[in-house]
């Protein structure tokens, strides 16, 4: 497929959905026209866009095949033209001691390595201030809580223990890994690319940066111009549109986050078990309709497919109103004991697998219903759900959340989706993204 011969100057690769979108709404507030695929496209596309976010479900596989797929994402990207690669992870750098932030930095770092020329090297800086994550001195915050005091230590996935990131990314890398300081960042571009040049010379590949504010990450973003690969969260993608605008290689753009107008009905489905997703499904619970799926009753073999899309049909009304049909909350989100104990009775891959498989299904049942409109919370279970609804481009489209564009399927069945981290997002957040989809948002 060719949509056109432009070729597109940023190309990043995200370790999965929500964080492709995240990074894809940054860009897009940067004036930048972004598109993201789900997973790597044929090797004939073509896409009319400045930045291109490749979208894999690489964070808990094995290293191994999180590298391979990551690596193919690359060369479609060089394929395409791109001029600076970008490597997304999660901001509260969520990995274990295997990996797979260092194997994928690697490796990407390797096959770069003959563009920049001297010695490879990348920083790794997963800070975004607006949603509560700075770095200093190294140690990741969450809010006013160092990363293994906020709830991710436990993760059901990637429980983060450790809040000092110098640390967990060298355990999983041979290569050194240092630290651009904030005493370099606080004084400008300048100061951060003399760090950067005497961590090259010490042998470092890869350094943790400190960043506390906005400010910090556009100072990261400018001194970082002339790498060929970033790593990171979404938030060091702040400074770098301005890089090309510099260059005169981009245009200024007050449409980039555009999108058409998608009619039909809207539904919300929730797999995360985050801090965050489960108070939003509270909320949600106060005043609207909401059916929980039970994991284990699934694994006994119970219909709970059947049983949600028929809760859906009935409060929907979808097969006769679509425009006045009530929107529901169809989730597995339950609190980190509820998820222990089903880990203990499936193990903790099934029970993951067993919910992204259900929730696909009724997301299938959903479209088939009538739904165009999905707001899905959770990284696993967009990615289930994008994969079961085979989306294969999201042009993305304006804010919802800090982290969360709404989007909108290109060269498919017209749909409308907001997909989001579990961590992020208000407590009010599904209400507003549907507002968003609905094209009623302020």
């Amino acid at each position: 497929m060719t949509t056109s011969a432009s070729k597109p100057l940023l190309g990043c690769i995200a370790d999965d959905f929500t964080g492709a979108t995240d990074l894809a709404n940054m860009l897009v507030r940067g004036g930048m026209r972004t598109v993201q695929t789900i997973g790597v496209p044929a090797a004939d596309t073509r896409i009319e866009a400045d930045a291109l976010v490749v979208a894999l479900k690489s964070r808990t596989i094995d290293a191994a095949d999180a590298v391979a797929q990551s690596l193919a994402a690359l060369e479609w990207l060089r394929a395409q033209g791109c001029r600076q690669f970008f490597f997304k992870y999660c901001s509260t750098f969520d990995s274990t001691d295997k990996g797979n932030i260092g194997p994928v930095a690697d490796a990407l770092l390797n096959a770069l390595s003959p563009i920049g020329g001297g010695t490879p090297f990348t920083i790794a800086c997963p800070a975004f201030p607006e949603n509560g994550r700075t770095i200093y001195r190294g140690h990741l915050f969450v809010g006013d809580v160092l990363l293994n005091e906020s709830g991710m230590e436990h993760h059901p996935l990637t429980p983060m223990t450790d809040a000092n990131l110098v640390r967990v990314l060298q355990r999983q890398t041979r290569s050194t890994v240092g630290l651009v300081r904030y005493d370099a960042v606080a004084r400008g571009a300048e100061a951060v690319r003399a760090s950067i040049d005497a961590l090259r010379h010490d042998g470092v590949r890869m350094a943790i940066a400190d960043a506390v504010s906005d400010a910090d990450l556009y100072t990261l973003g400018e001194a970082c111009a002339d790498l060929p690969l970033i790593t990171g969260g979404s938030g060091v993608a702040l400074g770098l549109p301005a890089n090309f605008r510099r260059a005169g290689l981009l245009a200024d753009s007050a449409d980039a986050g555009e999108l058409p107008r998608i009619e039909g009905a809207s539904v919300v489905l929730a797999g995360s078990a985050s801090k965050a997703t489960n108070a939003q499904v509270a909320a949600w619970r106060e005043t609207r309709p909401a059916f929980r799926i039970d994991p284990l009753a699934a694994a006994r073999g119970e219909p709970v497919v059947e049983q949600a899309l028929a809760f859906a049909r009935e409060h929907m009304n979808a097969s006769v109103h679509l425009k006045t049909a009530q929107p529901v909350l169809i989730y597995a989100t339950a609190s980190p004991d509820e998820v222990k104990a089903t880990q203990r009775e499936l193990g903790v891959a099934q029970a993951g697998e067993l919910v992204e498989r259900t929730l696909a299904a009724i997301a299938r049942g959903l479209r088939e219903m009538g739904v165009r409109k999905f707001v899905v919370a959770g990284g696993e279970t967009s990615g289930a759900v994008v994969q079961a609804l085979d989306v294969r481009m999201l042009r993305i489209g304006k804010q919802i959340d800090p982290g969360v564009p709404a989007t909108a399927t290109i060269g498919a069945e017209p749909l409308a989706l907001a997909l989001k981290s579990g961590n992020f997002g208000t407590v009010d957040f599904f209400e507003k993204a549907l507002r968003h989809l609905e094209g009623d948002a302020q």
